[in-house]
């Protein structure tokens, strides 16, 4: 275990069927509320999208909107990452990355991102940001002040430092509105980039616009997928989250993704809505 507590422990790179694969080590600070020895989605996000966003970099170009697939409980322990290019292009490119984990003796396919990178260039002239611009609270809160006991235990969600004008909802209304910090780095000896940081916190938007008490019922994201009209900046990232729950246990999770500056993005994720037995 590393001396600086961060997500995921690096240990290398190696060439495997003629391409790049990174090898990690999630650390308990990943793990989920739903089950100590799965991971929360938002490391997995930010781990994919580390590796998405540098496959390839290149000047006067950014992702625009990164999926993520969730296809299963992902584990803590060994982990591998690879990406590759599904479309190159000059201005348009689609890429793809892969997380593998050891199940039952052999690596599998754990969760898959795919990002479309575009060319960008000044339309600085043409501006256009429709959305609510909600500041940030100057204080921070404790998560026992704003969130259900049962997400106050060990793993991800302790990790982050919280900012919300008031407690959590769960009666339908306004959206509920949080501002999130990692308070550790993505992978362990690396700065973590803004939008690494960014993927990493969307998926706590599930949890945030939540209208379910998680003692009664659980509502677990499949996917989720985060469209980005500027890129990120700074370290603090707001969700102005709400949810829908459907009448045969299908929900959606929709989020404005904001930075100190303003809106930078939306999110969306598919729910899995049960009760609990």
């Amino acid at each position: 275990m590393s001396a600086t507590p961060a997500y995921f422990l690096f240990h290398g790179a190696e060439t495997v069927d003629g391409a790049s694969v990174e090898s990690f080590t999630a650390t308990e600070h990943t793990a989920s509320p739903w089950g100590a020895e799965m991971q929360h989605g938002g490391p997995v996000a930010g781990l994919l999208t580390r590796a998405l966003e540098q496959h390839g970099a290149r000047e006067e170009s950014r992702l625009s909107r990164v999926t993520v697939d969730l296809l299963g409980a992902v584990p803590l322990g060994e982990l591998r990452v690879r990406a590759t290019t599904l479309r190159p292009g000059r201005r348009i490119e689609l890429l793809a990355a892969e997380l593998e984990a050891p199940v039952d003796g052999s690596w599998r396919a754990v969760a898959r991102a795919q990002a479309w990178r575009l060319a960008t260039q000044d339309t600085s002239a043409v501006v256009n940001d429709p959305f609510p611009h909600p500041v940030m609270p100057e204080h921070d809160v404790l998560g026992s002040e704003i969130l259900p006991a049962v997400w106050q235990m060990a793993g991800f969600v302790p990790t982050l430092r919280w900012r919300a004008a008031e407690g959590l909802r769960l009666a339908p209304g306004e959206p509920n509105t949080v501002w999130l910090n990692l308070t550790m780095p993505l992978v362990a000896g690396e700065e973590t980039s803004p939008l690494a940081a960014a993927l990493t916190i969307a998926d706590v938007a599930n949890g945030i616009g939540a209208r379910l008490d998680p003692r009664s019922h659980t509502f677990l994201n499949t996917e989720m997928t985060v469209h980005l009209f500027r890129p990120p900046s700074g370290e603090w990232f707001g969700l102005e989250a709400e949810t829908a729950v459907g009448p045969d246990g299908v929900g959606l999770s929709q989020a404005l993704l904001h930075d100190v500056v303003g809106p930078i993005g939306r999110i969306s994720q598919s729910l899995l809505v049960e009760a609990r037995r």
